[in-house]
């Protein structure tokens, strides 16, 4: 083929000798980047719609007019030719499709079943422990306030099998009377499996038959003049109450739905999500995807519901603010995936109809907020644009900053700012390795932050920052500054934050390239513009450094033996509690513990007691 063909003529010469299969097909730039990614019924019939630019919007012409090479996959049906379209969308990340920009997966509470006295706990990830899984909610916040009060109402344990297995003393949460006290031996499994059941009850949506027998033991404590367990109970029963009316609309007729409702404005959209579980409304969630201002609310809604259940399991029922074109297609990809029947519905009258003006409503005012703060935003770039004496407004801004104890547990933390604010997904941690280094000062750890940032092997891919701003000050500046001059990327703009007199807040000096010292008055919103930034990085950075110190701090011994997982070494903690202990302990007592074989448990006696 000849590679001078771009656009209309290269989708032509593609088009001649497709198949009439389903499948997917990319269309990619001079750069190798994919503009975008489609799926068909019908390959042929597809693609031979941009053999033309009459009839397509101007972002569809100028994606048709980019195309150098396209790329084809067959599918056996269009179902999976969607999921594969999916798939690639989250991959690839092409510039012309809708993007669901934030994937991260949602928090449940569990209660386990592998223990006498289950424990209430937040999860996340796969569902592998046996027990009952409620959720999903929409937040953390969510499932925190729920957690919150199920402790109060049902006072069920939070702390560590270790500490219920010790038994020799009550918890914190105990002394506040969160806790039924099974650590200390202050209730009996079987009054205490009632309270789990209780709460069951309540999590599957049977929360008036719990108010309903909280309220007569509350009558009946009193009437026995036992007035403190009585006002017990009172309070359990406020803790419901003040969840439910947190909950807000709680419908009668919907047992279980997922709802989207869709605000698409000026260009920028806003979706939002709520959970229904056990006619409880389990929080809400707004989004915005990348949209185009070209694209229809049919485009989008359907791009985002098929992304959004990419890697989750959809409801029974899902309810939308507007009508879809595949809509039968997606319902039997996520019946397929959820082994039930799934029914998309745009719900004209009733309580349906009810919930997704209640959750349009919310999205409308989500994108109005939204607007708001990326027009701050933007100005703000405008004005550091002018301040640094840049062309454009900058479109990346990487911020860095370290964290270590007199060099011990170091890590390196960039953040990322653009003009839709803060870029979570772009975050990135540097373990620092000091053996590596010359020096354990904070500028030797910089440059081995960006030594690792700007890898030459990833040049092809790297992203380029507008900006740098560093958490330092003019010794950070130069020697950063140094470094990018060697490599190639001394044109970057950089801005280093030097602490003010007495590390005061609010006093901070920023210098700029050849130590120059920026004139920012105290009252701009440009310096509080970049405090926040600097702030930013320093809570990711901090808490990278904690949780690598309790990484380090909860290793052991057995961390050295090969073969002993996670939750073997675990098992030994949990039967012998401490490794000390282990290291006493016969081959016969080590292969009574669940998951050691004996030839696992000669193995840990051997290395316990076999002289180097």
């Amino acid at each position: 083929m000849d590679n001078v063909l771009t656009g209309i003529e290269l989708i032509k010469h593609y088009q001649k000798d497709l198949s009439n299969s389903p499948g997917v097909y990319r269309m990619i730039d001079l750069n190798h980047k994919t503009l975008y990614v489609g799926k068909a019924r019908n390959l042929k019939k597809r693609v031979s719609s941009y053999t033309k630019y009459s009839g397509h919007s101007l972002r569809i012409q100028q994606m048709i007019f980019a195309t150098s090479s396209m790329l084809f996959l067959t599918t056996k049906n269009e179902t999976e030719a969607l999921l594969l379209e999916q798939n690639l969308i989250k991959q690839l990340k092409p510039k012309y499709n809708v993007q669901l920009r934030d994937d991260k997966s949602f928090p449940y509470i569990f209660i386990s079943s592998e223990h006498d006295f289950p424990r209430l706990e937040k999860h996340r990830g796969q569902k592998k422990r046996s027990g009952n899984y409620y959720g999903p909610f929409a937040s953390a916040g969510a499932v925190n306030r729920t957690l919150n009060t199920l402790q109060k109402v049902f006072l069920l344990r939070s702390c560590t099998d270790k500490e219920v297995e010790a038994g020799n003393r009550p918890c914190l949460n105990f002394h506040l009377k969160r806790c039924a006290g099974p650590c200390c031996g202050k209730i009996s499994k079987s009054d205490y499996s009632k309270l789990v059941a209780s709460a069951d009850e309540f999590l599957r949506g049977r929360s008036e038959e719990v108010q309903k027998k909280l309220s007569e033991d509350m009558i009946l404590a009193s009437k026995e003049m036992n007035y403190e367990l009585a006002a017990s109970y009172r309070d359990r029963i406020k803790a419901i109450s003040k969840i439910q009316s947190i909950q807000g609309i709680n419908p009668q007729k919907v047992k279980e739905a997922d709802i989207f409702a869709l605000n698409f404005q000026s260009g920028q959209a806003c979706v939002q999500v709520y959970f229904i579980r056990y006619n409880q409304n389990w929080g809400n969630r707004d989004y915005y995807p990348k949209v185009s201002s070209d694209m229809t609310k049919k485009e989008i809604l359907e791009a985002f519901l098929g992304q959004f259940y990419l890697n989750r399991l959809p409801a029974k029922l899902i309810l939308i603010s507007n009508t879809i074109d595949n809509q039968n297609l997606l319902e039997k990809l996520f019946s397929e995936k959820l082994g039930k029947i799934v029914k998309i519905i745009n719900p004209q009258k009733g309580e349906k109809k009810e919930l997704v003006i209640d959750a349009l409503r919310n999205a409308k005012e989500g994108l109005e907020r939204k607007m708001a703060e990326n027009s701050t935003q933007k100005n703000l770039l405008l004005k550091m644009a002018d301040l640094l004496n840049l062309k454009n407004s900058p479109e990346r801004i990487e911020v860095y900053d370290n964290s270590h104890i007199q060099g011990a547990y170091a890590v390196g933390a960039m953040v990322v700012s653009g003009p839709d604010g803060l870029m979570k997904s772009e975050y990135r941690k540097f373990n620092i390795k000091i053996s590596e280094l010359g020096n354990r000062d904070d500028t030797s750890m910089m440059q081995h932050v960006f030594s690792r940032r700007f890898k030459k092997k990833n040049t092809q891919d790297l992203k380029i920052p507008d900006v740098i701003i560093l958490d330092g000050g003019k010794g950070q500046l130069s020697v950063i500054q140094n470094y990018l001059n060697d490599i190639g990327y001394g044109n970057i703009p950089i801005v280093a934050i030097a602490k003010g007199e007495k590390r005061n807040s609010g006093l901070e000096k920023f210098y700029h390239k050849k130590n120059i010292e920026l004139e920012i008055p105290n009252n701009d919103p440009l310096r509080y513009f970049l405090q926040r930034l600097r702030d930013e990085v320093h809570r990711y950075v901090i808490g990278a450094h904690r949780q690598k110190r309790s990484k380090s701090l909860m290793s052991t011994r057995l961390d050295e033996i090969t073969g002993l997982g996670g939750i073997r070494r675990k098992n030994l903690l949990m039967r012998f509690g401490s490794t000390k202990e282990v290291s006493k302990a016969s081959i016969n007592e080590l292969q009574k513990v669940q998951g050691i074989s004996r030839n696992l448990a000669e193995q840990i006696y051997n290395f316990f007691n076999t002289n180097d």
